[in-house]
């Protein structure tokens, strides 16, 4: 590139490079998504196709950065955790921010219609991102198990209060009030016994959300193949191939993470 006397503003940049053998995370959260929930008319208390949504939405910034070695995601919130050797766009946390960032809003548009169908889009959805570095497998496991922690937290009280709301003819206000101060065994109580609802037979997807990985699938395919002594024909042939899966699991346990060693990298690399 060119010189000029102009150049001397590159040095007002600040350096954020992240800090090698790190976990870089970044997570984004919807921008004023109660408003964004509401002028949509999602569905009360979860709403499968925004979920959809968010998940193909991420499967999209996987896809396309696949450094991400697994992400989580719930309600407007999604987590994307890049491995600690990335050396990505020079381990630069803005670049690693705006990436995902712009990837998974321009996504969320792209695929509005595979989960909304004529229901138009009336407005662009906003997200927020923040990018945080964890040195230990430890410490992204309890990140990891935080959020999901905070999926059953949330989910459970907006069952509680949209079943009282929908089912049992409370106002919002009555609602609110009805759950203020009552714990987890409350919430249940009230589910079971006002409801006949037992919470733990609601979906997996709402109750732990989405975690998405990297797993080698093998899928078989017909190519036309000239063989020894034969005519051409279609031919069988089985190739192994890497895809993004999604799970509805515990992963604050040790058994999602012994059943899938190949997460997590080596403390000591």
């Amino acid at each position: 590139m060119a010189k000029s006397k102009f150049e001397y503003v590159r040095s007002f940049e600040t350096d954020d490079t992240c800090l090698r053998n790190c976990y870089i995370v970044v997570r984004l959260d919807g921008r004023n998504f109660h408003k964004f929930a509401e002028q949509h008319q999602f569905a009360k208390p979860n709403d499968d196709r925004a979920l959809g949504l968010m998940s193909r939405s991420a499967r999209s910034v996987m896809e396309e950065l696949e450094d991400i070695i697994i992400s989580y995601g719930q309600s407007d919130e999604f987590s994307f955790v890049f491995k600690k050797t990335s050396t990505w766009f020079k381990r630069r946390a803005s670049k690693f921010m705006t990436h995902v960032a712009s990837q998974f809003s321009s996504s969320y548009v792209f695929y509005w219609k595979e989960f909304f169908g004529e229901q138009p889009l009336l407005f662009p959805p906003g997200f927020d991102g923040r990018v945080v570095l964890y040195p230990t497998n430890r410490n992204l496991r309890d990140y990891l198990s935080w959020r999901q922690a905070d999926c059953h937290i949330n989910n459970l009280y907006n069952t509680v209060f949209w079943t009282l709301v929908q089912k049992g003819g409370l106002t919002t206000t009555q609602a609110e009030d009805r759950l203020k101060g009552t714990l987890a065994s409350d919430k249940n109580e009230i589910l079971f016994s006002e409801f006949d609802i037992n919470y733990n037979n609601e979906s997996a997807l709402h109750r732990k959300g989405t975690a998405l990985i990297w797993e080698k699938r093998d899928e078989t395919v017909s190519k036309r193949m000239k063989l020894p002594n034969e005519e051409e024909r279609d031919v069988p042939v089985t190739r192994s191939r890497r895809k993004v899966e999604a799970y509805h699991c515990d992963i604050i346990g040790d058994q999602f993470w012994e059943e899938h060693p190949d997460i997590l990298e080596d403390d000591n690399c």
